[in-house]
């Protein structure tokens, strides 16, 4: 793997840049036609038609968009609009949607975009999985990944399967919502998550 390829999956891989040696400014350019395109397809929650007429709401969903924090400048982006369906109550492995995230510095870094295949959520948490099906990081496509969401209504956090099993492209047989404890804050003044908690019947 040559250096440039190298720094790309540990952009991808977020807190990992700094091993690589890519402390640099911000690369804002290729960050904004990524998560930025995302950003603007995410939707708050959707409602479904219930049997008596009235609007019902959804099962659950996380949506919205924020950059993370990084004292050294690096420009890291998230954006989700995953959804379980009324009717798909019982079975979180029916949610739909997608989410991305992208991670530039000193020039360098990756984007990726997933599909949702599963999404639970309990009070503020979401965890969220989805198998990358489009990626400008060689390798990518195909792997699953998983990220955790705490909605905190002030400053969200947010985890990443990534963090403790190694960059998506050498993560392999990732279960379906898998995350991480949501140890990163998102950066003030660049947006925030919703959570729609799951109500299982038990």
């Amino acid at each position: 793997m040559n250096r440039r390829t190298k720094t790309a999956a540990l952009g991808l891989g977020a807190a990992l840049l700094v091993t690589a040696g890519a402390t640099g400014a911000t690369g804002a350019a290729g960050a904004a036609g990524a998560a930025g395109a995302a950003a603007s397809t995410s939707t708050s929650a959707s409602t479904s038609a219930s049997a008596s007429g009235e609007r019902q709401r959804e099962a659950a969903a996380l949506t919205g968009r924020a950059k993370l924090y990084r004292s050294a400048g690096d420009d890291i982006a998230f954006s989700f609009d995953a959804h379980l369906a009324a009717k798909d109550n019982d079975d979180p492995l029916k949610a739909t949607g997608t989410f991305e995230w992208s991670h530039y510095a000193g020039g360098d870094g990756a984007w990726a975009k997933a599909e949702v295949d599963c999404l639970l959520t309990g009070g503020k948490v979401a965890v969220v999985s989805g198998v990358v099906t489009d990626s400008d990081l060689p390798g990518a496509k195909g792997k699953r990944v998983g990220i955790t969401v705490h909605d905190t209504g002030r400053q969200d956090r947010l985890g990443y399967s990534w963090a403790s099993v190694g960059n998506p492209v050498e993560t392999k047989d990732l279960p379906k919502c898998v995350g991480s404890a949501p140890f990163e804050k998102v950066k003030k003044g660049t947006g925030d998550f919703t959570v729609v908690p799951w109500n299982p019947k038990f």
